[in-house]
């Protein structure tokens, strides 16, 4: 009997590859059943407009909202666009691949509604898709919630993101499974906290011209591994230009597990966490001419970040202006302007060592004034960092000598 394996051997020795050079190239591209690699450049798609009134779809919050984003993604892509007006949401608006979400500039607001938290009052298992809350006062089917609990033995912190999607007193259903155990005595909680705007699994996808309130005197903390004005979680070939995204609990613009986002034009500031957030494992970042502003962070490279650029942000009056540590390599970062930070301009974090530290980035054409404490550097590396170039930057001190 001839194996799998065996066949496709046999079958492959009368093969032979044609790489990309040796084909024809595509002169007269055509929308083609199944063809998602070639396109043409049509001169218009469809287009959605959301409003209070006058708008394609009418409403103020998540739901017309997301109905757009849906409606437009379901016929294969092309621009929602959201009319001047203040959009008060009680869940994120999850984006689809090949949609434009298009604003107004400051005109065009969405801002988070405050936070309500409960205990459990029930305990619910990995395969439950459902809990009971000891106080439901506040809670909504369709909002977006959080569920918390920390192992009481190992001190290991278990966070999910639901949807409520129905109710029967104090008793919900979830829009998915937990997949994890979600024990009272683990100290299990609902908080309805989510992200403004959110991505998993989204390419060519754009937003634009938005302003992003995270309403953050009025809400718990959520950290940017999970939510943030915006958060974004394995995508591909992200724009964000044009969009300011303030007062969040947690961070400003968070990308996890993302390559080729570019963030362009943008202001983060007065956020609780990190203004911009390129996280694990995200390649090819292009962060360029922002205003990152009174955040926990400036610009926080997390882990093994690569090949990304940070040119021309200007970045004031944070805790650190940029942060780059664990097996974040081979970035530049260059023309920007880091002023006020009240610890070090730019910090190489020691990681646990050499082997996880963030080697071969290039400092290039910074100007940095009046950064750190009395005692403190504007740019300290740390933890056997090797191979970082550090090149025609300007280092000002203006506060004048300490008493």
């Amino acid at each position: 009997m001839i194996t799998q394996n065996y066949w496709l051997l046999f079958l492959s020795a009368f093969v032979t590859p044609v790489a990309a050079a040796d084909r024809p190239p595509v002169s007269q591209p055509r929308a083609t059943s199944g063809d998602t690699a070639v396109e043409p450049a049509w001169e218009e798609r469809i287009t959605v407009t959301v409003g209070h009134e006058g708008g394609d779809i009418n409403g103020t919050g998540h739901i017309a909202l997301q109905a757009a984003v849906d409606y437009v993604a379901g016929k294969g892509g092309g621009t929602v666009r959201i009319l001047p007006g203040i959009y008060r949401l009680r869940n994120a608006v999850y984006l689809q691949s090949g949609i434009r979400l298009i604003g107004s500039g400051a005109d065009t607001i969405l801002i988070k509604e405050p936070s309500v938290m409960t205990p459990l009052s029930l305990d619910s298992d990995w395969y439950d898709q459902e809990i009971t809350l000891t106080d439901a006062t506040g809670f909504k089917v369709g909002d977006g919630i959080c569920l918390r609990s920390k192992d009481a033995k190992t001190g290991v912190e278990t966070i999910l993101k639901r949807t409520l999607v129905a109710r029967t007193g104090n008793r919900f259903k979830l829009n998915k499974a937990l997949r994890e155990n979600i024990w009272q005595l683990n100290g299990a909680t609902v908080s309805t906290l989510f992200p403004i705007l959110s991505g998993e699994f989204v390419e060519e996808a754009t937003i634009k011209d938005l302003t992003l309130d995270g309403n953050r005197e009025h809400n718990a903390h959520l950290d940017g591994n999970h939510a943030g004005c915006i958060f974004l979680q394995d995508c591909n070939r992200i724009t964000i230009r044009g969009v300011t995204a303030k007062n969040y609990n947690g961070d400003g613009i968070s990308w996890q597990i993302c390559h080729d986002v570019l963030v362009e034009n943008c202001v983060s500031e007065n956020n609780e966490g990190l203004g911009l957030h390129p996280g694990s494992g995200s390649q090819r970042p292009v962060i360029r001419n922002n205003q990152l502003k009174g955040n926990g962070i400036g610009l926080f490279f997390c882990w093994g970040v690569k090949y990304g650029l940070a040119e021309g942000n200007q970045i004031v009056g944070n805790r650190v202006g940029i942060s780059i540590g664990h097996r974040d390599t081979d970035n530049l970062i260059t023309g920007n302007t880091i002023i006020g930070s009240e610890a070090q301009g730019v910090l190489f974090r020691p990681e646990r060592g050499p082997s996880f530290a963030g080697h071969r980035n290039r400092i290039e054409r910074n100007i940095l004034r009046d950064n750190g404490p009395e005692d403190g550097p504007a740019i300290e590396i740390q933890g056997g960092t090797r191979s970082i170039q550090i090149v025609g930057n300007e280092i000002i001190e203006t506060r004048g000598a300490a008493p």
